[in-house]
């Protein structure tokens, strides 16, 4: 059996994985990124909309990596009352796939090896330690890979994660199930993402449309997973396509689940940390993961090569990460989570009335701020965590 041996192995080549890759070797230590697929951004399995401040953080927002720049989004009620806002540079639909195989290269480019088509298998162990993984090559020959820290990317499965214990596993009300089509021949305004609430055509989430120019659009749907078992959201999404959509062309589908839940409580170990959609760091309230997975991946990879330096990869040293994520972005997706728990029961009725506010608004007062603060007035205590998330 082959034997390899690297500072951090990094499992998944995601924009978590790619970003903790890129920290850990830009801070001098020696970096493996096994990805299990053939090439690194497919399948596409998201919306492909991010946030355009999170997104500046880390690059330039330009080029192919770019579909459409979001200017504005709607509200729509279950009655069809749009709510229009509009907010420049607000945010960007991606082509993920290029924007992913440009974050590998970023790492790549940093001093990291980037290895597709490696299906790990299982961890390594020294006593209570993690110290490498199994993985196949091309599906054919088993390898080993000693590392010092290991880094669990690997998505919704967290399959890596349960290796070394942890628990991963969502409650369904809290694991959005999703499908999503890329249409084209479409009748749809650029720059303007559309968000359709209704308890009646998506219960538990919501409908997007996101444009990406020259008439195409990523239609989807997220419904919470306790509704999934009464109809699939691939029915509710058809049904809500053959009303607003007939004439469309599907070029491709996906399907997948989002844990829009809390972080995980404990997100490192000894010799290993949890990055992204494994950790449960989507904002629980959109199901937006790309850019909280970019930053766990800059948080987690600093650390771990710090860590390494210093000789001490425990548990209590890579915490270090769990108490950083908790304090710039866990503490915010907690506030959403409790505003999410709230906006989830509300009726399609209260929805419409609380359309019917928001349109009767000025335009400029339209701001997100005031869309959550007019959402949760029928339980006034979730004011105080909207102000919170919006104004620290």
């Amino acid at each position: 059996m082959t034997q390899e041996k690297y500072d951090v192995v990094v499992v998944g080549g995601g924009p978590g994985g790619s970003m903790a890759a890129k920290f850990a070797a830009e801070n001098g230590v020696r970096v493996l990124v096994l990805e299990k697929d053939r090439e690194i951004g497919i399948p596409v399995r998201c919306g492909e909309a991010v946030g355009g401040a999170g997104l500046r953080e880390f690059m330039e927002p330009k080029g192919a990596i770019i579909s459409s720049p979001i200017d504005s989004f709607r509200l729509i009620s279950p009655s069809g009352i749009a709510v229009h806002s509009s907010a420049e540079g607000a945010g960007y639909v991606l082509n993920r796939k290029v924007f992913d195989q440009e974050l590998a290269i970023l790492a790549s480019n940093a001093g990291a090896k980037i290895q597709t088509r490696s299906y790990v298998t299982g961890l390594l162990f020294d006593g209570d330690y993690v110290c490498g993984v199994k993985y196949r090559f091309q599906n054919q020959e088993d390898r080993e890979v000693r590392a010092k820290v290991v880094v669990a990317a690997d998505g919704v499965e967290a399959r890596v994660g349960r290796f070394a214990g942890f628990k991963t596993v969502t409650k369904m009300k809290d694991m959005e199930t999703c499908y999503q089509v890329h249409l084209a021949n479409i009748d749809v305004e650029d720059g303007v993402c559309d968000f359709l609430l209704s308890n009646k055509k998506a219960p538990g989430g919501y409908i997007w449309v996101f444009p990406k120019g020259n008439r195409q659009a990523n239609v989807g749907i997220g419904i919470s997973g306790k509704f999934s078992a009464e109809k699939s959201p691939k029915k509710y999404l058809d049904e809500y396509i053959a009303e607003r959509f007939p004439n469309a062309s599907e070029i491709n589908s996906t399907l997948g689940g989002v844990p829009c839940d809390k972080t995980l409580s404990e997100i490192s170990g000894n010799g290993i940390v949890l990055v992204g959609d494994t950790a449960h760091q989507v904002n629980p309230m959109t199901g937006g993961g790309i850019v909280n997975a970019m930053k766990a991946g800059r948080i987690s990879g600093k650390i771990i090569a710090t860590a390494i330096k210093e000789g001490n990869v425990s548990k209590k040293r890579l915490s270090e990460y769990d108490r950083e994520w908790e304090k710039t972005v866990g503490k915010i997706n907690e506030r959403f989570y409790k505003i999410k728990e709230f906006t989830m029961k509300l009726t399609d009725v209260q929805l419409d009335k609380t359309a019917e506010l928001l349109v009767e608004m000025p335009p400029e007062k339209r701001t997100l701020f005031n869309v959550f603060k007019t959402a949760v007035r029928y339980q006034p205590a979730l004011i105080w965590e909207v102000t919170k998330i919006f104004f620290g």
